[in-house]
């Protein structure tokens, strides 16, 4: 018997529309990414209402690919354009959201991700046919976004705002203490640290060779002294942590996408100090599904896990937990790596992450 579905035709017709807004709306984070890349997006908030050859002179490109991206920034109703004057200008409403001067608003930098997960999709899905991961190594430019993305959310904001919520920890610092950043990428918020904090010792391990041979010229061009990065798989660092030797460690978006995040933890249990203090930052979400749904950024950040977070600690063979492993299995795996006090803060400056404040007892 065949069953006969009734069509809802203006739920259909609202539904095709937004299809339309969807593509659309892609396509702009596709030219924002580059609008951001190229300096673009800096050049045109900070001109008067100018012509397409004035805006590739004062940006150094070429004015026929800038012609043809200005009518699609254009279109998609983020520059406003004078058809007698022939002119272009960004309303300064708009580039609160889309230039490096906005700092933590920057929007514009995250469509980077867009085009970047691009890159990878063919493999992506050989992975949704065939199961596994991508590696890290297949990410181009993975390590460049990120750092830029801690920039924003974590180095900004980490002498004023992140270590003075820590009780005590700026004190110990001044007077110091031994430091690891876990998972530390290129290695910016260390470096951060190191320079503001001179009595103490900071260690910066990452399984990227690219990530910390930056990291390593990055702290010698600031002659410092008291800052050393090696490169480990985090993987096994339950078996290969030092005892006790840590008095303050942090991760800063680096548990999730971690091949096995219980051995990470284990591991950073293991060589804290009984008083020490682990700050961990992770994405604000929850486990479970349900409570997702009004996420201002809920697609975004299945996307991204889906594209990345999860599929690179599948491919280490890992539990490939993903973005959105949510605070629930943070508490659950912190409680089974033996941390007993653990306390959640966010900061006004990072709506997407919350920050556990964790000690042993």
């Amino acid at each position: 018997m065949c069953v006969v579905h009734q069509v809802d035709q203006k739920r259909s017709e609202a539904f095709g529309a937004r299809l339309m807004g969807l593509l659309n709306e892609g396509a702009l984070a596709v030219m924002l990414s580059i609008g951001y890349r190229t300096g673009l997006l800096d050049t045109i908030a900070k001109l008067p209402p100018s012509t397409s050859e004035q805006i590739a002179s004062a940006a150094n490109l070429n004015e026929r690919y800038v012609r043809e991206w200005l009518g699609a920034l254009t279109t998609g109703k983020i520059l406003e354009y004078d058809p007698v004057t022939k002119t272009y200008s960004m309303p300064a409403e708009y580039s609160a959201f889309l230039t490096r001067e906005a700092g933590a608003d920057n929007i514009g930098f995250f469509a980077q991700y867009i085009p970047l997960f691009g890159t990878v999709e063919d493999k992506i899905i050989e992975c949704f046919k065939n199961g596994g991961g991508v590696p890290y190594s297949e990410f181009p430019r993975f390590h460049e976004v990120m750092a830029e993305d801690s920039g924003q959310s974590v180095v900004s904001a980490l002498l004023d705002v992140i270590l003075p919520a820590v009780p005590g920890i700026v004190e110990k610092l001044e007077k110091g203490i031994n430091v690891a950043d876990l998972g530390c990428g290129r290695g910016k918020a260390l470096v951060l640290m190191a320079e503001t904090f001179p009595n103490s010792t900071f260690t910066g391990l990452d399984l990227s060779k690219e990530a910390i041979e930056y990291a390593r010229n990055e702290a010698r061009s600031k002659n410092l002294n008291n800052i050393k990065f090696d490169v480990m798989d985090l993987t096994y660092y339950n078996e290969t942590a030092p005892e006790m030797v840590y008095d303050f460690i942090t991760t800063f978006d680096a548990v999730h996408d971690q091949a096995r995040p219980d051995n990470l933890l284990k591991g950073i249990f293991k060589s804290l100090k009984d008083d020490g203090i682990y700050l961990m930052q992770d994405i604000a979400a929850s486990q479970e599904l349900q409570n997702n749904m009004d996420h201002p950024i809920g697609p975004l950040l299945y996307t991204v896990s889906t594209m990345h977070c999860m599929t690179v600690s599948l491919a280490q063979g890992g539990l490939g937990l993903g973005t959105m492993w949510g605070r629930e299995k943070a508490i659950e795996m912190l409680n089974e790596a033996g941390f007993k006090y653990i306390e959640i803060k966010t900061f006004e400056h990072d709506f997407q992450n919350e920050y556990y404040i964790i000690r042993k007892l």
